[in-house]
């Protein structure tokens, strides 16, 4: 019997000091002052466990850790569950959708 879909997309807001990181400034040359700083990820965890666990260092990404406020339900929920393939295509999707609307963008 096939597992059911799993996998979550999920978008983590950053605190506005992730601005001053010049990695993240070049990644984000289209940038709206005023729009959100965003983190896109992915994962098999539910996204409340995985966040946590980027927050406690846990196979964390740096801007989760240090800039993370909290996760962002209304931008990724309509999409989980899913399966693998359709989570890993859909971060990047994500992530350009929310770069074209202006958003400072960190995909994991």
């Amino acid at each position: 019997m096939p597992r059911r879909p799993h996998y979550h997309v999920y978008v983590v807001q950053l605190d506005d000091r992730v601005w001053n990181v010049a990695r993240f400034r070049k990644a984000n040359p289209d940038y709206q002052l005023g729009k959100p700083f965003v983190y896109v990820g992915m994962t098999g965890l539910d996204p409340d466990v995985r966040f946590d666990k980027h927050k406690a260092g846990i196979q964390s990404n740096r801007y989760v850790q240090e800039w993370g406020l909290h996760l962002l339900p209304d931008l990724y929920e309509r999409f989980n569950p899913m399966p693998y393939a359709a989570a890993r295509e859909m971060e990047v999707e994500l992530g350009i959708q929310l770069r074209r609307a202006g958003y400072g963008v960190w995909q994991g």
